[in-house]
């Protein structure tokens, strides 16, 4: 008589037969490469498919404003600034200035910013093994925007003339007020990282320790920021009001010029720390076993990270959300390898941006609403999403 087998002995009785199976080589090494080629190739299509949706996005996006502008002419001004021998210019010559001097440079911004909050998200939340990080959650965003309320109202009277001068590059004025307001957003926003790092006492804190630093710093920048909203003039005053709300309005060329090579270059030292944050989910005592600094891999991640950010955030205010929302949006499409999921959050934020600052263009037209308000909204409810999902602490 056959005895009835229980629930756990068929439970061994599938896994002896599973690795019988392998080891008839059932399961071959050119089947797991395959399997390996399809997630690479997933990958690879998940980022050309944004790549694809941010273009049409910027497309759509120049065209459309207080004066909506066909595609055939948007296309029309852009070919015939890129080739001018062989593509025609619009019907109406001010389409030109409206994309060219006011929309492009806007949208490039966008973009750029878009980037440069996404890929510090990944790797903040990388190499601190924490899903709930990002430049907003660990204050890195109020402390570039005190540093940069600083320099807006005592650079002027430290300074005096010279914080209006100007130097020719690349063919654009960059003011020494631009390069101070990077220079102070970039050291403020680099302590908000060590202080938060020295409150949380390590690394691999928890998860509630880690993000309750960063509500102690961001509050303490944010008293920074009413202290100096407080002893300002009217003039500076009015310009951190609106600084702090998060916008594109005031956007030149002389800034996008200033800050692709930063974000260029940053985006690309991040990429080569992306298989090092991949092992240090492994555990800090795996990496250092195979040769890698833990603690100079960190301090390396997020001095690039805080510069990344402060940078944009320095000509934009204050942004939130979208260091946390585009990893974790691309992680469900694609996974955790920091190596495709950089350029795929990349991608999503600058897109998540340029969406939202098109729609604070055009909802309450001919007047603009500041697109960190759109972002307030879209990121809290996507937050409380996020740490309302009963798996959430499993996440990388």
């Amino acid at each position: 008589m056959v005895k009835d087998l229980t629930e756990a002995e068929v439970i061994v009785e599938a896994q002896r037969t599973s690795l019988v199976d392998i080891l008839r080589k059932r399961v071959s090494y050119d089947g797991l490469e395959g399997l390996y080629n399809i997630t690479v190739r997933k990958r690879v299509l998940f980022i050309l498919g944004l790549l694809v949706l941010t273009t049409i996005a910027s497309l759509i996006a120049l065209g459309i404003g207080s004066v909506d502008i066909p595609v055939t002419d948007t296309l029309k001004v852009i070919g015939h600034q890129l080739f001018p021998s062989f593509i025609s210019g619009p019907e109406k010559e001010w389409y030109s200035t409206i994309i060219l001097n006011s929309r492009l440079p806007r949208i490039l911004m966008a973009l750029i910013t878009g980037i440069s909050l996404a890929i510090s998200g990944v790797i903040m939340q990388g190499l601190l093994r924490n899903p709930l990080v990002s430049p907003f959650t660990l204050g890195v965003s109020s402390a570039a925007s005190f540093g940069a309320a600083m320099t807006i109202v005592y650079a002027p009277m430290i300074f005096g003339s010279f914080y209006y001068e100007s130097m020719m590059i690349l063919g654009q004025d960059i003011t020494v007020r631009n390069l101070l307001l990077i220079l102070f957003s970039f050291i403020f926003g680099l302590a908000s990282v060590i202080l938060v790092i020295l409150i949380s006492g390590r690394g691999d804190a928890s998860r509630s320790t880690v993000i309750l630093a960063g509500v102690v710093i961001s509050y303490l920048f944010q008293a920074g920021i009413s202290f100096a909203k407080y002893i300002s003039n009217d003039e500076a005053l009015r310009e951190i009001t609106l600084w702090l709300m998060g916008g594109m309005w005031g956007v030149t060329w002389s800034s996008v010029v200033v800050l692709i090579p930063i974000v260029a270059i940053g985006f690309i030292l991040m990429e080569k720390l992306a298989v090092d944050i991949n092992i240090l989910s492994s555990g800090d005592d795996v990496v250092s076993s195979l040769g890698v600094n833990v603690n100079r891999l960190r301090i390396r991640g997020l001095t690039l990270s805080a510069l990344v950010t402060s940078a944009c955030l320095a000509f934009t205010g204050i942004i939130g959300f979208i260091g946390l929302m585009a990893p974790h949006i691309c992680r469900i499409f694609i996974g955790n390898d920091t190596r495709y999921l950089m350029p795929a959050a990349a991608l999503m934020g600058a897109l998540i941006l340029l969406i939202s600052d098109t729609v604070g263009r055009v909802i309450i037209r001919p007047s603009q609403l500041p697109v960190g308000v759109i972002m307030y909204i879209i990121g809290g409810i996507f937050f409380m999403w996020l740490i309302t999902r009963k798996n959430w602490r499993n996440m990388a």
